[in-house]
């Protein structure tokens, strides 16, 4: 196992502590809660060549200081830390779209220099949809974590190679559908690269071909899995209540995100997670919908 480290300027806004709560808080993220520590740490699998990586951040002022260490690609793991912790999205008009939309100032001021962080890959956004359908969070929050044991690469999620292999007891066709989520991202149809830099609705469309992965699903894809900065949930029902609450009931979704560009994603975010905490304070609060 080789170590890689690098110093990233960090651009705009951001706060790890503020981030790191929120992905602790993210059902399927899966972190180990670290208490006071100022570091986050995970594992993942680098999506360049399926090979487990542990990667410990931490922040000194702008500068992101992401390590490293693994059997594969470490420079594309790097690249694919910053872009699940959004760290690689040039910020620095994020402060303005709160100076031109109340709701957002305020969103932005009980989440200081929060940037969403999302799945480590299309790959497992798209298996955790997969799991996660028809059932309770808290169930398909235990038959990940029951695939991680029993399947995984000592913590990190399972290789589609051998995900694409298993025949698993789970309720429906979620074994089907997972192997067909195996097999797309073995065929690059998941890359993450790729998804985060077409256009998002471009994204979504290409991966609602996938077997198992409706509409909703495809989204969670996109702009949890990918990341995308800069794009609009259309079946997100608590998103769109929350909007409804804050900005009247004659305003809607699509309306109102026009003020949002380029940080569209990033301020559906913000308005999810806060009315997360205030439905469910002692709970998960960073949700597992777009």
């Amino acid at each position: 196992m080789t170590e890689h480290q690098v110093d990233i300027e960090v651009l705009g806004p951001w706060s790890l502590a503020t981030s790191r709560t929120f992905w602790e808080g993210f059902a399927p993220a899966a972190l180990a809660r670290t208490g006071a520590s100022a570091t986050l740490r995970s594992v993942f699998l680098n999506e360049h060549d399926w090979s487990r990586t542990e990667v410990n951040v931490t922040q000194h002022d702008a500068t992101a200081v992401i390590s490293v260490s693994g059997d594969g690609d470490l420079e594309a793991a790097v690249a694919q830390v910053c872009r699940f912790l959004a760290l690689d999205v040039d910020a620095r008009g994020w402060p303005a779209v709160g100076e031109s939309d109340a709701v957002i100032a305020d969103a932005q001021r009980q989440l200081p220099g929060l940037r969403p962080c999302g799945f480590h890959s299309p790959y497992e956004a798209a298996a955790w949809a997969v799991l996660s359908q028809r059932v309770r969070i808290v169930q398909a929050a235990r038959l990940r974590a029951d695939l991680v044991r029993e399947h995984g690469d000592d913590g990190a999620f399972l290789p589609p190679q051998r995900l694409r292999t298993l025949e698993l007891d789970l309720p429906g066709r979620k074994s089907e559908y997972l192997r067909s989520v195996a097999d797309a991202a073995l065929d690059g149809r998941l890359d993450g690269p790729t998804l985060r830099h077409v256009d998002p609705a471009e994204a979504v469309s290409r991966v609602a071909q996938i077997k198992g992965l409706g509409p909703f699903s495809a989204e969670l894809v996109v702009l949890r899995g990918a990341n995308a900065p800069d794009a609009v949930p259309a079946h997100e029902r608590r998103l769109e209540a929350e909007v409804t609450e804050r900005y009247g009931p004659d305003r809607d979704l699509v309306e109102v995100s026009q003020a949002w560009r380029p940080f569209r994603t990033w301020a559906s975010v913000h308005l999810r997670a806060l009315r997360e905490q205030r439905e469910n304070p002692t709970g998960p609060h960073g949700g597992s919908g777009p």
